[in-house]
This record gives structure tokens, C-alpha cells and sequence, in this order.
């Protein structure tokens, strides 16, 4: 891409309710969203088409999507009663998963991304109980009053941080996984990247405007050595070949060898994690 596609880091969002439209538009499709296009909207069609070359036809997202839903899925079959999602961007799933109508949802993330879904969603109706907090996440001291203040009175809540992680610098990511190691949380569901796609993904990402700059060397056990246990997980690339999401020539990268989830090396690893103190 010669010129500039993101903005800001924001855009990703729009840039990913694109990807959710196109999904949702299959005969096939692994999910159906009828909101994404209306919150994607052209701005967000131009940067699916502008990010094509350098970032492929999708299927890193529409893989993890789904693999997210189904974990949301399983862990409110385990007892959950409430949903923490931070930086939730354009996320649509507590209008279109089905979910308790007394689960408590709250979603976290910039005022301007805030705003914008207040205004394009106002004439739509949840499925639960839905609240959202505009707070920027890299302000410290404000997210860890947030968290406090978001899981008082939950016995089992679920935290989702789906494409927070890849942009934030290591240093915080470690906080995280501290501030999140409370009580009333029972899993926390994440997608990390290994260092052969943060490599692929950084230079593109630093040109638009949406620097990725986590992918942890040693893979899940960057958690494991935070005091977290990796409940379940799994990557994203075998995931897109089993639903048949891959290009031609993506499907002959997923034939080679698996990577180790706690050594990924120059495998193309990529996984979404849920993950329990």
C-alpha cells in the first residue's frame, strides 16, 4: 500500500465490521451479523479493499470472530453472569449471539468509537443487559478504576480484549494480565499473534497509522508465566482451512507444519486464547 488506509488505530474497527459483513453475506456463513455493513460503511469497504495486499482477504478475522463466539458461547453455558469487553470497537454480539436477557454486558472503549455506535445502534435492542464506557484504555490508573468498578457484584465474568493486545507494548500487556487477576473474573478470553506475523504485520501497520507491536516469542506461556492457565485454545490459520476461508496459496501455508504454541518461531501462528487465574 502506497498510501496511508488507517487514520487512526480506530479504524480497525470499521475496517474489521467490514469483514463481519462480508462473512455474514455467504451462503456458508460461520456467523451472521446484519449490523456489521451499517457500522463498517464505506469508509470501512475502502479499507478492506485497501488493505488486501498487504493483509489478505479476511480470513484472520472471520476465523477469530467465530473462534470468540464460540467461547463466549461456552463460558455463559459454564455460568456466566457478565461480560466485560475491552476495547470492544464495533463489536455487535450482545445483539446477535443468543445470550440471557439478565446478562450484564459492558463495553469499553475510546469516546469517539463510543459515540459513533451510540449513534448508528440507537434504533437497535440488545439481547442482555448492555452497557458502554468511553475510556481510553492506555490510561492507567482510569482502566483499573474501570475494571473495579465494571466486575462489582459479578461471581463469573468473562473479559474479552479480541484485537487489543497486538497494540499494545509488552510492558502493558504484563499489567493486564495483573489487573485482571481478581476474583470475581473467571476467564479471560484473548488472540495473540507469534513473531512471524508481527513481523508481516508491523511495517504495514506502522505505515497506516496502527502500529502491531505484540507478538510474544514464547507464544501462550507468556501467560502461563503471568500466573494464568491456558483453558483452551486455538489458532486461527487450521481454524480458516477447516471452514475454508484460505486463498489458494494460504491453504499450502496451512499445510506446513503446526507451530509450538509455546515456541511459534517462524510458523505462521496466530490463536485465540481463554485463559483462567
Amino acid at each position: 500500500m502506497a498510501k496511508t488506509v488507517f487514520h487512526h488505530v480506530s479504524d480497525t474497527a470499521r475496517w474489521v465490521a467490514e469483514y463481519r459483513a462480508q462473512e455474514s453475506a455467504r451462503p456458508d456463513a460461520l456467523f451472521h451479523d446484519p449490523l456489521a455493513a451499517g457500522l463498517a460503511g464505506e469508509r470501512g469497504r475502502i479499507i478492506a479493499e485497501a488493505a488486501k495486499r498487504s493483509f489478505g482477504n479476511g480470513w484472520f478475522f472471520i476465523a477469530r470472530t467465530k473462534l470468540i463466539d464460540d467461547l463466549v458461547e461456552r463460558s455463559l453455558a459454564e455460568g456466566c453472569d457478565r461480560v466485560v469487553n475491552l476495547a470492544a470497537g464495533l463489536d455487535t454480539r450482545p445483539y446477535r449471539l443468543e445470550v440471557p436477557p439478565s446478562l450484564e454486558w459492558i463495553e469499553v472503549d475510546l469516546p469517539v468509537i463510543i459515540e459513533e455506535k451510540n449513534r448508528v445502534l440507537a434504533d437497535e435492542s440488545p439481547r442482555c443487559k448492555l452497557s458502554r464506557v468511553p475510556l481510553d484504555l492506555t490510561d492507567a490508573a482510569a482502566r483499573r478504576g474501570c475494571l473495579t468498578d465494571a466486575v462489582k457484584g459479578a461471581a463469573k465474568t468473562l473479559v474479552i480484549t479480541e484485537g487489543l493486545l497486538l497494540y499494545l507494548p509488552e510492558s502493558e500487556v504484563r499489567e493486564l494480565t495483573t489487573e485482571l487477576n481478581r476474583p470475581e473474573i473467571a476467564w479471560w478470553v484473548a488472540d495473540i499473534i507469534g513473531p512471524t506475523i508481527l513481523k508481516m504485520s508491523s511495517k504495514p501497520g506502522r505505515r497506516n497509522n496502527a502500529p502491531v507491536i505484540f507478538g510474544p516469542e514464547n507464544g501462550i506461556a507468556f501467560f502461563e508465566r503471568a500466573g494464568w492457565t491456558v483453558d483452551r485454545f486455538a489458532s486461527q490459520l487450521p481454524a480458516a482451512a477447516q471452514w475454508n476461508r484460505l486463498s489458494a496459496a494460504m491453504r499450502i501455508v496451512a499445510r506446513l507444519p503446526k507451530g509450538n504454541p509455546r515456541r511459534p518461531g517462524r510458523s505462521l501462528w496466530s490463536a485465540v486464547l481463554r485463559l483462567t487465574p
